[in-house]
């Protein structure tokens, strides 16, 4: 493990429990030998092909065992929310989509471990946490985006079970995944409290892939059409009506996870700027030793560092089972993305030229984190997450 490495573990060991060292250790080495030599795809149908490929390194290496609570397969008892901190961090320093493909697995297992009957959880948990089975979630639609409420796919009842009707976009493994945590309407009269969840496996009929959504870095995403899809009753996740809760309580434990993709990939827009502006030379020395360039490496570093601690403070919160995980969440998710996003294009500048380069870690980079500061709630509405609990601590 390098020295820069301990020195970043340092920043955030007090968030930390001691056994969270060899996760950030082995997670680290597992993304320099195994992820970093992997060609970066240059196209969608090359990340789709590489997606499978990296789920199934990831489920060897045991990291998708840590997307599942230890009675189907996990690491732990339950999961922890700093190890996959830890784990995402290193992977997306690697490769960003090799971060999206464990992310999916714990975005996609996480409300059937917190909303799943029995039967649920046996089905798809172990063979997530194996790796076995790619998962995805299908809550984005074309004009229910931030405003979930809005959405229009509905899943009527049909004897014992459902019938489900709609379309989802924009989502992460489409095409690609084994089953699909769908939200649908299941009572339009109650508005959010009438969402559902459901689990629909991929190769069910009436379950259509109407088209990828090319990313210009590379990524599986795409639309998701239900014709009629019938539906057992046990197929339910979680509560009638429950569906938005569940999807919200899914994604204030994961947020922090995003903001450590975001450190990920900030890490690796520091790497390659301190690589550059140290063998560069110009003006007949080292860029850096140019004082506008040390300016900029220190505004991008410190800003890192706060990320960081922000991150582990709320994985931590998580953990905890703390009460204010969701404004901690937000402000973690909000700030580490963009702290990343300006890492990132502090990097392209400080490469010049080079940094514009389709090829170049820098370009890529930049084209890889952009998305982070929308997905799981963009940065705007993480900020009224943010101001509406301060005033309600100030009343």
């Amino acid at each position: 493990m390098s020295s820069a490495a301990v020195r970043d573990f340092e920043t955030i060991a007090p968030l930390l429990d001691p056994w969270h060292r060899r996760v950030a250790e082995e997670a680290e080495e597992f993304a320099r030998s195994v992820l970093l030599p992997l060609p970066a795809p240059e196209d969608d149908a090359a990340a789709r092909d590489q997606a499978r490929q990296v789920l199934t390194l990831l489920g060897e290496a045991g990291w998708c065992r840590e997307s599942v609570p230890a009675d189907y397969g996990g690491a732990r008892e339950r999961v922890d929310t700093r190890a996959c901190c830890l784990i995402r961090q290193a992977v997306a320093w690697a490769s960003p989509l090799a971060d999206a493909v464990f992310a999916l697995q714990c975005l996609g297992a996480m409300p059937l471990a917190l909303g799943g009957d029995e039967r649920v959880r046996r089905r798809y948990l172990p063979a997530v946490a194996e790796g076995r089975a790619m998962a995805a979630f299908a809550l984005t639609e074309p004009e229910a985006g931030s405003d979930a409420a809005s959405m229009t796919t509905r899943a009527r009842r049909d004897g014992d079970g459902w019938v489900l009707e709609g379309e989802k976009h924009l989502i992460s493994n489409a095409g690609i995944a084994d089953f699909y945590v769908v939200f649908a309407v299941t009572d339009p009269e109650a508005r959010s409290r009438g969402i559902t969840a459901f689990v629909v496996d991929a190769d069910r009929p009436g379950v259509v892939f109407r088209g990828a959504q090319v990313l210009s870095e590379p990524h599986p995403l795409g639309r998701i059409g239900f014709e009629g899809v019938r539906l057992a009753a046990a197929a339910r996740v979680g509560t009638e009506g429950g569906g938005l809760k569940l999807a919200l309580a899914t994604l204030d434990r994961l947020r922090p996870t995003v903001a450590a993709a975001a450190c990920g990939m900030g890490l690796r827009a520091r790497d390659v700027a301190l690589e550059w502006t140290r063998s560069r030379r110009q003006f007949g020395r080292p860029l850096s030793e140019l004082q506008i360039v040390r300016s900029k490496l220190a505004e991008l570093a410190t800003e890192l560092e706060a990320a960081r601690l922000l991150t582990f403070r709320a994985a931590r919160e998580a953990d905890l089972e703390g009460p204010r995980l969701t404004v901690l969440a937000s402000m973690a998710k909000a700030y580490a993305t963009e702290a990343a996003w300006r890492a990132v294009d502090q990097a392209v500048q400080l490469s010049g030229g080079r940094g514009v380069l389709a090829d170049h870690p820098a370009d890529r980079l930049y084209r890889a984190v952009r998305a982070l500061r929308i997905y799981e709630g963009a940065t705007e509405i993480q900020h009224l997450v943010i101001a509406r609990h301060l005033l309600a601590e100030a009343e």
